[in-house]
């Protein structure tokens, strides 16, 4: 069997990693929830969004060897699990035994996981394909199924986040009236998520009619990307830990 063929994870890996993840997810319980309340912060997102990609990617695992990703996602999940110890959340959410606030926390939780899981793609296949344009590649990397094999699965990923953030604002939409009194709230979160989606639906639209891909295609990933975590994380980030409120 050729060397750069891209095979499933052993058994041994697969288990170290899903061991990995049930201790994370032991830690996102105990920090999310204290009690029947939901305490949700940027630092409990982030840990929740890459706990929930890394469950996508163990999945993944079973049909496509990509040890690139696992070597970024990682750090990146251990980094999200100590955030929370870091900025502990105090402030409780009132709305969080609502059955549509949960479909609606639910969907957008998919939503983002997905997404950043399509981002650390779009990282690996930029990795990928510079290395390449310089006549180099790292043994992770070489392991790595063809580009248009990664883009193709990128894109199936952006399709089924791209659906699940659809979903997200509709359901945001039902939760605002039931709450608010009004469909959209006008604030940072709207503002950003719809900009999220907006780019995320062009980049989509392109690719089935105009066949983007290659760099055009990660940088539209990365800029819908932005805006999806500056419409719930950098926002939060900034009102607890720059602007020290909760």
């Amino acid at each position: 069997m050729a060397p750069n063929t891209p095979q499933p994870l052993t058994w041994l890996e697969r288990g170290g990693l899903l061991a990995m993840l049930l201790v994370h997810g032991v830690v996102v319980h105990r920090q999310m929830l204290q009690g029947e309340t939901l305490h949700f912060g940027f630092a409990n997102a982030l840990s929740l969004m890459m706990w929930l990609a890394l469950v996508f990617y163990w999945v993944e695992s079973f049909y496509t060897r990509l040890e690139g990703l696992l070597a970024l996602a990682l750090p990146l999940a251990a980094l999200c699990a100590l955030m929370p110890v870091m900025w502990p959340e105090e402030r409780a959410i009132a709305a969080s035994h609502s059955p549509i606030f949960r479909l609606h926390f639910f969907l957008a939780m998919l939503a983002y996981s997905l997404f950043t899981l399509a981002a650390m793609h779009a990282l690996l296949m930029s990795a990928s394909e510079r290395q390449l344009h310089q006549g180099r590649v790292t043994r992770a990397l070489a392991a790595l199924p063809p580009l248009l094999t990664l883009e193709a699965l990128l894109f199936r990923l952006i399709s089924l986040a791209f659906a699940l953030l659809t979903a997200t604002l509709l359901s945001g939409v039902v939760f605002s009236e039931e709450l608010f009194g009004r469909a959209f709230p006008f604030n940072h979160k709207t503002i950003f998520a719809i900009a999220s989606w907006v780019v995320f639906a062009i980049l989509l639209v392109g690719r089935h009619l105009r066949g983007w891909r290659g760099r055009k295609a990660l940088r539209w990933t990365m800029g819908g990307f932005l805006f999806l975590m500056l419409a719930y994380v950098g926002m939060r980030f900034v009102v607890e830990v720059l602007l020290g409120r909760s």
